[in-house]
């Protein structure tokens, strides 16, 4: 029984312990977005420099 009340415990514990993991997946969604805006950014600035040097 003990044993049983020890699992309960640490379950409930777990679980709250879990929003934190949330936490982190917005923050590394954040970050994933981020490094997609730079990206764009980055091949426009190139395609623009390409037609700046073209002309």
């Amino acid at each position: 029984m003990r044993n049983k009340l020890f699992f309960a415990v640490v379950l409930v514990m777990s679980s709250f312990s879990l929003t934190s993991c949330e936490a982190i997946g917005s923050i590394f969604k954040a970050g994933m977005w981020m490094g997609v805006i730079i990206v764009v950014v980055i091949i426009a600035l190139v395609l623009w420099l390409i037609r700046k040097i073209g002309k």
